[in-house]
């Protein structure tokens, strides 16, 4: 398989590898050179003292002058060439312990720093693992595996169920459900009809099916998606370490006081003194110390850091791109809502369709019975199951025959079913339909919702310094719109292909130092394309993984804000530790220019202000909390005690919503019962559950969100679900008294469990955002 180097991101496995040993033992040998010389000359053996030192010394003169060299072959003269002057100097004049210190200082440098550069192969494996090797092409003869490259315009090709489209082509014949995800990122199946164009890289997610091919493999979509990871790698602009950035000064600076010293003077001791004073420990290890200091605190929080390169652009981003599923939303579809015909109970349709789609492998179908089993309701076992492609399953449960899926578009449909279609187009739902015995009983519908924690991230990230929030996603505009507008994003691009992706990309970098955050094999180029590319690695493909510098391990997109703030933190450490340690060897510079510093002095000199930039750099270690509240675990154990019970509350709402609606088409006894039954859930199950988070929730919040006052606006929603809940009350008394609701009754009724309903959806979707994200 060939790898994709990307330029000046990558080292060769080899060079990767012989580094990694190189620096390790360069630091032992310095450190055992030092110490037994030391010993020595306590010993009373100057001479040894001497040829141990010097030892020391040599040891570091080769590795660094390859380091420089390799350096000024990609046109950088970085703070390694000042070391490998001071350590040229102290060998030439006989100062052998301070050249031993000055080696061991650049190998502990150069090791803080390889430990910094986490491997990372970006080698698209993943990308060339999903591309298929063959086809199958229907001939006269039959059907028959050939090689990709065999394949040419106008063959009718075979794809069987759960193989990739191997080129692009167009439909022939029967319907097609196809999983897009790897081009589109979107979780839900399509459909394709005959004449419909069919990309390579989708999934089969139905039955076989046949393709006519319209490109060859070079020229079809997947191919292309790997050139575009390939190019957008290649044209990533180099990482600059912060510590050459600030050498590009210092070093012209310090060459120039060594030379008028040693021209001033006449005393190339000197000039060696202040190549000793200068030697950049600041840059080599004060700024190495923060950065790795950042990546490791960013890791405890599950966010693994290529190198410190990615950490220091990220500390200096100012415009986030983000892909839509799996990045802003869960990346998987979840009941919405459950709609019963007249006559039906939403829990007893949901329980029908979760009972014949245990069988089924779609991506609906799983939601649909996790909703049911988290719901705890008793599921059937199912038989005579059948699944056609593009319509959905069949099959016989509890004696009725029941099918969940799509319903033909011919034929009378009961009215209810129009008010369902309505509310699919309003939400951007995908419907599920239940059939019983012929008869539409019932729709279930599903949307990939928004993550809990990505309002509160997109807060932090503004308070982190990101000035530009884009969403880029492959969705239809209108469901991407009502995302941007929920989350205040400041533009919103869809209906995007990879290269549509990676051209929005290239646009932004223009302005601003730029991250692009996804998930899927989709996203691998346009995160390639990024100054930062950020993948969510716990669910997501392992090709956008390997195209990006960060990777977040955990299915948690606010541990972005948390690396941004840990970013711009340790660079501004790093940026304090450099200055002022520059600044100190500033002064000791014209010290020895004055010959007020010999060189091993100057050497020792140089060490104490290593370990006070050192020790400022490791505050980049402890935790900001402003970042992040801190709870308690007790607080921790609430949180997720009644996240649970939020989800087990969901057929509490469907049920207000329900008799609301009931009361709307026929306000008789039926419409009576239905209400009755939804106060029975508010009185035995949500009303104390507001009560248990009102006293027990909130109080053990409080001290990590600033006071009592930080859940204020909470607790009046609280106020207000009760009141409306005692108003219902009220009309249903009112009824049994009067035999019946009457028609005085009903529009204060209808408004008041729409109400309830539309109050207790927000705060729900508040509670989750504000406080259930806190949690680990």
């Amino acid at each position: 398989m060939n790898r994709c180097a990307f330029i000046t991101r990558l080292r060769s496995p080899t060079v990767a590898v012989a580094s990694a040993r190189l620096e390790p033992a360069l630091l032992a040998v310095t450190a055992a050179a030092l110490t037994a010389g030391g010993a020595a000359w306590l010993a009373g053996d100057e001479g040894l003292a001497d040829f141990l030192w010097g030892l020391g010394t040599s040891a570091a003169v080769l590795p660094a002058v390859g380091w420089v060299v390799a350096a000024l072959r990609h046109g950088r003269a970085g703070v390694d060439l000042i070391a490998v002057l001071a350590l040229g100097g102290t060998l030439a004049v006989h100062e052998y312990l301070a050249g031993a210190l000055i080696a061991l200082m650049l190998a502990t440098g150069r090791t803080l720093e390889a430990a910094a550069q986490r491997r990372a192969s970006h080698d698209l494996r993943a990308l060339l693992e999903h591309a298929p090797r063959s086809a199958r092409r229907r001939t006269a003869q039959g059907v028959a595996t050939v090689p990709l490259g065999e394949v040419a315009i106008g063959d009718l090709l075979v794809v069987g169920p759960g193989e990739v489209v191997p080129v692009d082509g167009r439909m022939e014949g029967a319907v097609a459900c196809l999983d897009e995800s790897v081009l589109t990122g979107e979780s839900l199946h399509v459909e394709r009809t005959a004449g419909d164009t069919v990309r390579s890289g989708v999934v089969n997610a139905g039955g076989a099916f046949e393709l006519r091919a319209t490109a060859t493999e070079q020229d079809s979509t997947y191919a292309g998606i790997v050139r575009l990871a390939r190019q957008a790698g290649a044209e990533s602009a180099p990482v600059v370490r912060l510590a050459d950035r600030y050498a590009a000064w210092f070093l012209p600076l310090t060459l120039t006081v060594a030379g008028l010293a040693w021209l001033l003077s006449g005393s190339a001791v000197r000039a060696v003194a202040v190549l000793v004073v200068a030697t950049p420990c600041p840059l080599l290890l004060a700024a190495p110390v923060a950065i790795v200091s950042g990546i490791s605190r960013a890791s405890r929080l599950g966010v693994v850091m290529r190198d410190g390169g990615a950490l220091e652009n990220l500390g200096r981003a100012r415009t986030l791109l983000l892909d839509k599923t799996g990045t802003l939303t869960r990346g998987c579809p979840r009941v919405l809502d459950v709609v019963a015909a007249p006559g039906w109970q939403p829990a007893k349709v949901l329980r029908l369709a979760a009972s014949l789609d245990q069988y089924s492998p779609h991506v609906l179908a799983e939601a649909i019975v996790d909703t049911a089993r988290a719901r705890k309701l008793v599921l059937s076992v199912p038989s005579d199951v059948t699944e056609e492609p593009g319509r959905g399953a069949a099959g016989t449960v509890d004696g009725h025959r029941v099918s969940v899926g799509r319903i033909g578009a011919s034929g009378a449909r009961p009215a209810w079913t129009r008010a369902v279609d309505n509310r699919a187009l309003l939400d951007g739902a995908a419907v599920a339909w239940l059939t019983v015995d012929g008869c539409s009983v019932g729709a279930v519908l599903l949307r990939d919702p928004l993550r809990p924690d990505a309002p509160r991230t997109l807060r932090h990230l503004r308070a982190a310094g990101i000035e530009r929030l884009l969403m880029l996603t492959g969705d239809r505009a209108e469901p991407a719109r009502e995302v941007g507008a929920v989350l205040g994003l400041d533009d919103v691009r869809a209906g995007l292909d990879p290269a549509g992706k990676v051209a929005v990309v290239r646009a932004e970098r223009e302005r601003a130092v730029t991250v692009m955050v996804g998930d899927g094999v989709n996203d691998a180029p346009a995160l390639a394309a990024a100054d930062i590319g950020v993948a969510m690695g716990a669910h997501g493909s392992t090709a956008s993984s390997e195209a990006a510098d960060i990777v977040l391990t955990t299915d948690r997109v606010d541990r972005l804000a948390d690396a941004v703030f840990i970013a711009v933190r340790a660079r501004r450490i790093a940026v304090q530790s450099a200055l002022g340690g520059m600044a100190m060897s500033l002064a000791a510079m014209a010290a020895a220019a004055f010959g007020l510093l010999p060189p091993a002095v100057g050497a020792l000199l140089q060490e104490a202000i290593d370990v006070a930039v050192i020790l400022n750099a490791l505050r980049a270690l402890r935790a900001d909390q402003a970042a992040r509240p801190a709870l308690t675990p007790a607080a921790e154990a609430l949180i997720h005690r009644f996240a649970s019970e939020h989800d087990d509350l969901q057929d509490v709402l469907e049920s207000v919503r329900g008799a609301a609606d009931t009361l709307s088409d026929d306000p008789g006894p039926q419409a009576l019962a239905a209400v009755e039954e939804a106060h029975r859930l508010l009185t035995e199950r949500l009303l104390p559950h507001e009560h248990a988070e009102e006293h027990e929730l909130y109080p053990a919040l409080a001290p990590a969100l600033g006071g009592p006052e930080a859940t204020a606006t909470m607790s009046r929603a609280h106020t207000e679900i009760e009141r409306l809940s005692h108003r219902i009350a009220t009309h249903l008394q009112l009824a049994r008294a009067g035999g019946g609701l009457s028609p005085s009754q009903l529009d204060d009724l209808r408004s008041c469990l729409y109400g309830l309903h539309t109050v207790l959806l927000l705060h729900f979707t508040q509670e989750e955002e504000s406080y259930f994200s806190l949690a680990q």
